[in-house]
């Protein structure tokens, strides 16, 4: 097999976000009656805006005509250059030794298990992981860390870090712990604001990951990073989500290009 060009488009793969018959709780017809894999546009245009080109990544599951016996997604791991992990349903409590505490907080555990052996292969395969909201949550789920179910049960006093009809016009404020990778790409900046669009986050972090940002007015976990060799890190909000030339929410571009750099380096090793 020939090596890439180093001037080629990175190749950045984006977990899908699935969509089963009857989630939503009514029943539709047409397509709505097939499972969905699906990208989220911004996310893809994300990605793109650095220059890199998105490729969605497809789960198998036991109704796939192909058996997850005959795909492996080390496969995907090899082929592309990062993967970006987009948000989307709750990850389900027993992957981090707990039941639901209420019937809308069971999660997606068909998903989870998908992504995490997404995550698995990259890493091994020495591929920067970038996790947004779910993704930053279930980075910190795989490598042994817990999760609030509900940040408004079970962190009284917190802020409502969602809010209903808002969506990504939600916002507040995010500090950067002074001395981390992610201050780094900020400097000069000690705060920032955001959007919020979850209702569960970080409880217990994950053995060997480092704390990059908190909301200050109630110490959530905004941002983390695995340290030492390869990219494993993520944020709470969404990126992707930022509007061109607002002044008041964070310009996201560092942190993209942080990620796109070190695909680049990766590229750079097998090459």
């Amino acid at each position: 097999m020939h090596a890439k060009s180093a001037e080629a488009p990175l190749l950045i793969g984006l977990s899908a976000r699935i969509y089963t018959p009857g989630s939503a709780g009514v029943e539709l017809p047409g397509v709505w009656t097939k499972t969905l894999h699906y990208l989220e546009q911004s996310a893809a245009h994300w990605v793109l805006s650095g220059g890199a080109m998105a490729v969605m990544v497809p789960a198998v599951d036991s109704s796939s005509i192909v058996l997850r016996s005959d795909l492996d997604l080390s496969h995907y791991a090899q082929a592309l250059d990062g993967l970006v992990l987009q948000g989307g349903n709750d990850v389900a409590p027993q992957h981090y030794g707990e039941e639901p505490m209420h019937a809308d907080w069971q999660g997606d555990r068909v998903r989870d298990l998908y992504e995490m052996e997404l995550i698995r292969a990259f890493v091994a395969a020495g591929k920067p992981v970038f996790g947004i909201c779910r993704g930053l949550q279930l980075l910190n789920v795989t490598f042994g860390g817990t999760l609030f179910q509900d940040i408004q049960t079970q962190h009284p006093g917190a802020l409502d870090h969602r809010q209903l009809g808002k969506y990504e016009q939600h916002f507040h404020r995010i500090h950067f712990v002074p001395g981390t990778h992610l201050a780094g790409l900020f400097p000069d900046q000690p705060w920032a604001t955001t959007n919020s669009i979850h209702h569960q986050g970080i409880k217990d972090l994950a053995p060997g990951f480092v704390i990059e940002a908190r909301c200050p007015d109630d110490g959530m976990i905004e941002a983390i990073r695995r340290p030492g060799p390869g990219f494993v890190a993520g944020v709470q909000w969404h990126p992707e989500f930022h509007r061109p030339g607002d002044p008041v929410t964070l310009d996201d571009a560092p942190i993209l290009q942080d990620f796109l750099q070190a695909a680049r380096q990766a590229r750079g090793v097998r090459t």
